[in-house]
């Protein structure tokens, strides 16, 4: 496990914090790797990505991490929060989700709906979820329907899908979406 910068100058994070709570998420998650976090502190905004596969390397912008009411300082939810979705996507990919596009040929249906998917599984492991947050954004990309709202609840509450699964989740919604 290793956070990078070590020590930060241009914002108050605290790497060891970062990494306790990569740790804890790596437990809860059942994650085995090797993990590497990569903070760019210069930038105030909230890009995200997986980079890496050994060690799987997270990169992120220093706005992913910060607290969005107390600039510059470092946001414990928001970090599990960004951090378990790219585990989750990571560990999706190195089993049902395989045959998953690559992150930049998902649509942005796709995308959200595979977010949803994650951010539920980590509120029931107990981490703040923003659920209405979620919802919106789902329905920005899947309309604001009955159906989509349905869709956004089995994703929510699901355990166990495969990448298929999820593709036809979304896209029972964004049928009813197009037929409206």
């Amino acid at each position: 496990m290793r956070v990078s910068p070590s020590e930060f100058t241009m914002v108050e994070f605290d790497a060891a914090q970062i990494e306790r709570i990569a740790i804890e998420l790596m437990d809860r998650l059942g994650f085995e790797g090797k993990l590497a976090i990569v903070v760019d502190e210069a930038s105030p905004l909230a890009r995200s990505e997986l980079t890496g596969g050994d060690p799987v390397t997270i990169e992120v912008e220093g706005g992913a991490f910060e607290d969005t009411k107390r600039p510059r300082q470092l946001s414990p939810d928001r970090t599990a929060d960004v951090l378990g979705r790219l585990l989750l996507r990571h560990m999706d990919r190195a089993g049902a989700f395989a045959g998953a596009p690559a992150e930049d040929d998902l649509s942005l249906a796709e995308h959200s709906a595979w977010e949803v998917y994650a951010v539920g599984r980590l509120e029931r492991l107990g981490y703040r979820a923003q659920k209405k947050r979620r919802l919106y954004q789902f329905r920005n990309r899947h309309g604001f329907t009955d159906a989509a709202d349905a869709a956004f609840e089995r994703l929510w509450t699901a355990e166990g899908l495969t990448w298929p699964d999820v593709v036809a989740i979304s896209g029972e919604a964004r049928v009813v979406m197009e037929q409206d």
